[in-house]
């Protein structure tokens, strides 16, 4: 079995791509940036935009698994034309170039801010969505869109998965949990919106991970699993359990932000049930996971800055 990976070089993809090796699938990514964590993969690097090279990309392949994406949601804020380009049309260019290569199934990384604007607190797939208020929920949701087109007038097979919030190692810097975590190394205080009753629940990337390649199986075509953590985290949280693993830490409370979203229950009941999957990590074991992994990056970065010459450093 082949599989295609687009943004395998990314924080998600890259876990991905570590659990598909690890069930002996042969993997190939599609990324902009060279995959840095492993060297036994093969890799074509382009854009989402390139529809000729996505269809070089696909030959041979048996499915994709599309997570590349802008992915955090103040970037589409601040970018929303280049946003949509990446999220919109290069979903649509995926589509379109894996219905050309006869590619037989499509597993779609969309994310659980698809419910931000569904009624009640307790959501779960069935549950009616409502036009979105942010433009990276728009964006994701036009992609569910486009598979599930492509599904009726194509009989293409597609999977999408609505991501809970990962955090792990590889975490992009700007997340809460690797913001928190610099800070407390830096000695700086760890500054809460409001009481930090706000919560979500964080999914450990690994266990992301094995949901994705779960997605896999023949159960899942043409279904939508919701992929989110069991524990309702507050922010409150993340600073106190940051405090407690690594000891001398401050947490102080700055006013509320106006219109902060509290966080829904999403149900992840249907993967269990028909993927066998659940989150097994929990969060204190996730932090602790992640701050071992930052500190280790931290020092090797240390040590190779010590190691340059001091002309360079000049």
């Amino acid at each position: 079995m082949k599989v295609l990976v687009t943004g395998g070089s990314g924080f998600i993809g890259s876990h991905v791509v570590d659990k598909l090796r690890d069930k002996g699938v042969n993997v190939r990514i599609y990324d902009l940036a060279m995959p840095t964590f492993r060297s036994d993969i093969e890799y074509y690097q382009g854009s989402l935009l390139d529809l000729n090279l996505l269809g070089f990309a696909m030959s041979g392949v048996d499915a994709v698994l599309h997570l590349a994406a802008i992915a955090d949601v103040k970037d589409v804020y601040e970018d929303p034309h280049y946003s949509e380009s990446i999220n919109v049309r290069g979903t649509i260019n995926i589509l379109e170039a894996a219905r050309r290569a006869r590619v037989k199934r499509i597993v779609y990384g969309s994310t659980t801010w698809v419910y931000s604007e569904a009624e009640g607190d307790k959501v779960d797939e069935k549950t009616p969505l409502h036009s979105p208020a942010h433009l990276y929920t728009a964006t994701k949701l036009a992609g569910e869109y486009y598979c599930q087109a492509y599904n009726k007038l194509y009989g293409m097979e597609v999977t999408i998965l609505r991501y809970g919030i990962p955090y792990g190692p590889r975490a992009r810097d700007g997340a809460v949990i690797p913001i928190f975590v610099r800070k407390a190394f830096k000695g700086e205080p760890l500054t809460i919106a409001g009481d930090g009753a706000q919560f979500r629940k964080f999914v450990y990337v690994e266990d992301l991970a094995e949901g994705n390649v779960l997605a896999l199986q023949s159960i899942a075509k043409n279904k939508i699993y919701n992929l989110d953590g069991k524990e309702k985290i507050t922010i409150k949280q993340i600073a106190e359990t940051i405090k407690k693993v690594l000891g001398n830490v401050t947490i102080e409370y700055t006013p509320p932000r106006p219109g902060d979203f509290g966080g829904k229950e999403v149900s992840s009941e249907l993967a269990r049930k028909d993927l066998g999957w659940e989150p097994k990590t929990s969060f204190e074991e996730g932090v602790r996971r992640y701050i071992k992994w930052y500190s280790e990056r931290e020092a090797r970065r240390k040590t190779d800055w010590n190691n340059l010459d001091a002309v360079l450093k000049a």
